[in-house]
């Protein structure tokens, strides 16, 4: 990862930081991880990174387009390294647990809008709420459904 991350950056006009390299590490590593636990997953490696270089490196990663921002509702910021592919998201509301959902069907945007206003629509976002099995689990034994006949 570590000679492919340099050229990707390089490739993209970003300057090669050890903590850039850290944190593109980190993101391939945990998926869908926040600015804070990637910050402590980075500190843990490199033994010193301030929280605002975790957000500038972040930030600057995101508009290379290097790594992927989501924001889902009432949720903190998080990152991923899957980019470029259109992809989508299922979270459970209870626990947060997030997993990658590939498009349903068709081709990038794979969802066509029925009035696109003039736009070249080139992505679609759609994340996918509900329950796990986990969470669904707990819920059903905490709260158990008494069938009467």
């Amino acid at each position: 990862m570590s000679e492919t991350a340099v050229e990707l950056l390089r490739q993209h006009g970003v300057q090669v930081t050890a903590q850039r390299l850290a944190i593109m590490r980190v993101v391939a590593e945990r998926p869908h991880a926040t600015a804070d636990e990637l910050g402590d997953e980075v500190r843990s490696q490199l033994g010193a990174i301030s929280r605002q270089a975790v957000y500038d490196s972040l930030g600057v990663l995101v508009d290379k387009n290097l790594i992927r921002r989501i924001q889902p509702a009432g949720s903190a910021a998080r990152y991923e390294n899957r980019i470029g592919d259109n992809h989508h998201h299922l979270i459970c509301r209870s626990c947060r647990v997030m997993f990658d959902i590939d498009c349903a069907t068709g081709e990038v945007p794979c969802l066509t809008a029925d009035d696109n206003h003039g736009f070249e629509i080139d992505e679609a976002e759609v994340i996918y709420w509900g329950h796990c099995p986990t969470c669904r689990a707990a819920t059903q034994q905490q709260h158990p459904t008494h069938l009467t006949k």
